[in-house]
């Protein structure tokens, strides 16, 4: 079924609606989506590796601008919207302990969620709620999405071949892995907030 799933995906990455699709995801996923965009960025730039640059552009700027959703799901919906999702994810009561901390040294933290599994949705939510300045945050956004979609896609385009075989040969211990680190992002939050 993994093996399907894959080769599915695979597919999908080489038709016109991918891109559109890898938008899409990467924008819901900055701002409320449990799923990173990596799950077609990866097999996207393996079926057109000339086009890694563009797929990684793509990433980080529709990533980019779902975070903006998620600053002013903080920012003007943080009673309605922001607080059900900080609720999903256990951190509402967190919420107030870390206000003012996360003012001082908020833009790490949207660094560090920009660029590792950590869920990068919270901290977006998180720096509306708290009022982190909006050109800080948009920078440390581009900055980190960036280096993190773009690295993927470019380790992807330049050992590609090699990179495809390593994945397929290795399939289950990479989701597995992924999983763990997908869960463990998430199992960090309790304990950072």
């Amino acid at each position: 079924m993994l093996r399907r799933l894959y080769d599915s995906t695979m597919a999908l990455a080489s038709t016109r609606h991918a891109e559109k699709g890898l938008a899409g995801v990467s924008f819901v996923e900055s701002s409320f989506f449990p799923i990173p965009p990596d799950v077609l960025l990866i097999p996207m730039v393996l079926a057109e590796r000339a086009k890694w640059f563009r797929y990684a552009f793509v990433c980080t700027m529709a990533s980019v601008a779902g975070a903006l959703l998620g600053y002013f799901i903080g920012a003007f919906l943080y009673e309605t919207v922001g607080v059900a999702i900080l609720r999903l994810y256990g951190k509402e009561e967190a919420f107030r302990e870390v206000a003012e901390w996360y003012n001082r040294w908020g833009a790490w933290g949207v660094f560090f969620g920009a660029v590792t599994p950590f869920p990068y949705k919270v901290l977006t939510i998180f720096s509306g709620a708290t009022g982190l300045n909006l050109a800080v945050f948009i920078s440390v956004s581009i900055v980190g999405r960036g280096m993190r979609f773009f690295l993927v896609a470019w380790l992807l385009h330049r050992f590609g071949a090699p990179m495809r075989v390593f994945i397929e040969k290795n399939l289950g211990i990479l989701v597995t892995l992924f999983m763990v680190l997908l869960v463990g992002g998430f199992a960090a939050i309790r304990f950072v907030f």
